[in-house]
């Protein structure tokens, strides 16, 4: 059969235990959709959960499709980006001068930068 996909890291062939259109070799089913669903807080009418539990079971195929894939001679990766790293090195600096700092400050007491109240004085929160 015809390769599915072939990529730079290898390729997906079809076999004929994998079936897309005809089934599913992982089935979920429609009761566990439900279950999830209602974990989720979700409700959905039967034919949506059919529809979900047909979905989600070709999706885990594919995905299970992965293993098969000939990735000899290509190196372990933990990312997909081609850099190293994006950030910049983390260097210390010397700190602006604390007096500077306060200089604009409308009110302060002790260095601490005094706001307007905005909670209440007599809840217990």
């Amino acid at each position: 059969m015809a390769p599915l996909f072939i990529g730079k890291y290898g390729k997906i062939e079809q076999t004929k235990n994998h079936h897309f259109t005809k089934g599913c070799k992982m089935k979920i089913t429609q009761e566990e959709v439900t279950h999830v669903a209602n974990l989720s807080k979700l409700r959905f009418s039967e034919d949506e959960t059919a529809a979900f539990a047909t979905t989600l079971s070709k999706i885990v195929d594919m995905v299970e499709l992965l293993s098969e894939v000939d990735t000899t001679g290509v190196a372990p990766t933990t990312t997909m980006a081609d850099r190293k790293t994006v950030l910049r090195p983390d260097v210390a600096e010397e700190g602006t001068d604390r007096d500077r700092l306060f200089k604009n400050v409308p009110e302060k007491d002790n260095y601490y930068i005094k706001v307007p109240a905005i909670l209440d004085d007599g809840g217990d929160a």
